[in-house]
């Protein structure tokens, strides 16, 4: 028995559709993109390190309210979801420098995700819940104490 492809599904939020992606501009640059890892980065392992020396428990990776849009740390009785956001991925204002090779898509792309993280953050305030964004570049220990800081301040209500 043959096993056939499932079709590639476009992530689509809104009704709006992520641009198509061209073909990788290398087969090296298309390996490459495609071992970046989804979740456990280095700065979401730092992150929940300095999260758990502050004594903090809390879930990994997993979709806060229903739907496929995951939280990289859940705190479920406080209801706050942390997303650590990587620069180039989500377009950091200080360090995204958009590649040349089909950069058009990448500009789309860039775009799509921020109008994708706003929409996200809308939907958790919708339910209730409070979102947290880090960028990748920030001080883990840092983003931990504003993390606390939140948590401590939801806790006093």
């Amino acid at each position: 028995m043959v096993a056939r492809r499932q079709p590639v599904r476009t992530p689509t939020f809104g009704g709006e559709r992520m641009p198509p992606a061209p073909p990788a501009s290398t087969p090296e640059a298309r390996r490459r993109l495609q071992e970046l890892p989804r979740k456990d980065t280095v700065p979401e392992l730092a992150l929940r390190s300095a999260l758990h020396r502050l004594g903090l428990r809390f879930r990994v990776n997993i979709a806060p309210i229903p739907g496929r849009r995951r939280a990289d740390v859940v705190f479920r009785r406080a209801q706050v979801a942390v997303y650590v956001d990587g620069c180039f991925w989500h377009g950091c204002p200080t360090h995204l420098r958009v590649p040349r090779t089909n950069r058009e898509f990448w500009e789309a792309k860039f775009a799509y995700n921020r109008r994708r993280d706003a929409d996200t953050d809308r939907q958790l305030a919708r339910a209730g819940w409070r979102s947290v964004r880090v960028w990748e570049h920030e001080s883990p220990d840092q983003a931990a104490l504003k993390v606390l800081a939140l948590l401590t301040s939801i806790a006093k209500r």
